[in-house]
């Protein structure tokens, strides 16, 4: 009986101790969080809005998928079946990004193909524009043989003028 208050301090410890772990346990809370919602919504774009990511747009249809996406998360879909579910209903054009196969690749090709292109085009116009603008790379036959006399006096006149 002595050790009666000694053991409920004990115990009252033990359960408090235990009771802020549980709550300190990641993963804990509820699932699925606004973050893991937004993680899916951020791969998608507003039917509505033009170039607007799901998980900011304002929208009441954006805000009907994002429910779905919770409901689906809720059930056990993975992100990418609820991308593919979007895809199917909505076709591509709801990804934020472009699937690299088939078609849709030369969206990433084309730009890469485009600047190295380019880059080659400028390195042969800056080889060209170095060459013609170095006067001792100058054939001699590039050079005028006779200068003609009006220049030849126009010349001399802007000297005389100078002095």
């Amino acid at each position: 009986m002595r050790f009666r208050p000694l053991l409920t301090l004990l115990a009252v410890a033990a359960l408090s101790l235990g009771a802020n772990a549980a709550q300190a346990e990641p993963g804990g809370g509820e699932f699925p969080t606004d973050d893991d919602v937004n993680s899916v919504a951020s791969k998608l774009y507003c039917p509505v809005c033009p170039n607007t990511p799901l998980d900011v747009c304002p929208t009441k249809a954006c805000q009907d998928w994002r429910a779905q996406i919770r409901s689906q998360l809720e059930s056990g879909w993975s992100e990418d079946q609820i991308i593919n579910y979007f895809v199917e209903r909505y076709g591509e054009r709801v990804l934020a990004e472009p699937r690299t196969s088939g078609f849709t690749i030369l969206v990433w090709l084309v730009p890469l193909f485009a600047l190295i292109a380019g880059l080659l085009i400028l390195r042969q116009f800056l080889i060209r524009w170095r060459v013609r603008s170095d006067p001792a790379d100058l054939e001699e036959s590039d050079l005028p043989k006779e200068v003609p006399p009006g220049v030849l006096r126009r010349i001399e006149s802007e000297l005389d003028d100078l002095r």
